[in-house]
């Protein structure tokens, strides 16, 4: 058998919806014979601001088991699917951070040739989310990334709307990740799998 495709799935999320997200990309690679990691952004914000927000609290302590990614993570991956809410139309600051410390491997071009795509969450309709993915997606040109979007390849991604990646509308916590979120999460999952198999095997035969 042929060594399974490596999936890091990178995420930062406050209040949870992020987390939930990333958590059914992460199943839905590993069911479609990926070995996968899950892992998310060190979070910046003081201990004060996290317990001021009771949601924020609860998803910190609910996610306190989930790895912190670190470039090693990047470079062990094939693909590496990043998941952030949108601030202001961009990607939230410890997401960033994160992006920020893969300098190096950059330099030694080991970001290169590798699979990106991105997720994302806003809390109102049209509230920065493809911008969000747009802007994350800059970084992965830069790295020489190959970016591989979900597009209107499904009849799913007809019902979330968004061609660039999976994104969902939480309405400041009252709209939980909901069955059409979860099948838009599923076709990019899967076709990160699907084409970072086929890249790597060709890349391999070159």
């Amino acid at each position: 058998m042929s060594t399974p495709i490596k999936v890091a799935v990178v995420y930062y999320s406050s209040t949870g919806t992020i987390a939930a997200v990333g958590q059914h990309i992460a199943q839905c690679a590993e069911k479609a014979g990926a070995e996968v990691r899950l892992l998310k952004a060190a979070e910046l914000a003081p201990q004060d601001a996290i317990d001021s927000n009771a949601a924020w609290a609860a998803n910190a302590a609910a996610t306190a088991n989930i790895p912190e990614a670190t470039p090693a993570d990047i470079e062990w991956a094939d693909a590496v699917i990043f998941g952030s809410p949108t601030r202001f139309g961009n990607i939230a600051s410890q997401l960033k951070q994160f992006i920020d410390t893969l300098g190096g491997l950059w330099g030694q071009g080991k970001l290169a040739d590798k699979v990106y795509s991105g997720f994302t969450s806003s809390a109102t309709t049209h509230g920065g989310q493809e911008s969000t993915l747009l802007a994350l997606y800059n970084s992965f040109h830069h790295f020489g990334g190959i970016v591989v979007a979900p597009g209107y390849t499904d009849p799913a991604k007809f019902a979330d709307g968004n061609p660039y990646g999976t994104s969902h509308v939480d309405a400041q916590g009252d709209n939980p990740v909901d069955q059409t979120t979860r099948e838009a999460a599923r076709v990019q999952a899967e076709r990160i799998v699907r084409i970072a198999t086929a890249l790597k095997a060709g890349l391999a035969a070159a």
